[in-house]
């Protein structure tokens, strides 16, 4: 069985950063693209972040470009997104995904983590 556990959400002033980190267990991830998606209250999931383990390339929301970075550790399943000069409306809960795909305009996932509260105070 497939398993995605978030950690390193929390609370941050506007300006701050966070890290959460996504482990990947229950099979091998090696080809799947894994990256990050969220949801605040009363809008609908958005794509954040994405890794491509094919080349390492990554891709991001004009939301978060240049403000998070996305990365994978030294274990091919696992990844981080670091998330600088964080703003209220970044508040949301923020879901690792693995088995991420683009078609037509729109980015969905195969597996998904129960998610991580991050929330930004002005």
């Amino acid at each position: 069985q497939v398993q995605l556990v978030e950690s390193g959400g929390g609370l941050v002033q506007a300006g701050g950063s966070l890290r959460l980190s996504c482990a990947a267990s229950g099979r091998t991830f090696s080809t799947y693209d894994m990256g990050w998606f969220r949801q605040a209250p009363g809008k609908e999931r958005e794509f954040v972040a994405r890794f491509s383990w094919s080349g390492g390339a990554t891709y991001y929301a004009d939301s978060v470009k240049g403000r998070f970075t996305i990365s994978r550790g030294n274990a091919r399943n696992t990844v981080y997104l670091q998330m600088n000069s964080l703003k209220p409306e970044d508040t949301a809960v923020y879901h690792c995904a693995a088995d991420i795909t683009l078609s037509t305009g729109i980015y969905d996932a195969r597996y998904w983590g129960q998610g991580s509260q991050v929330t930004v105070s002005s």
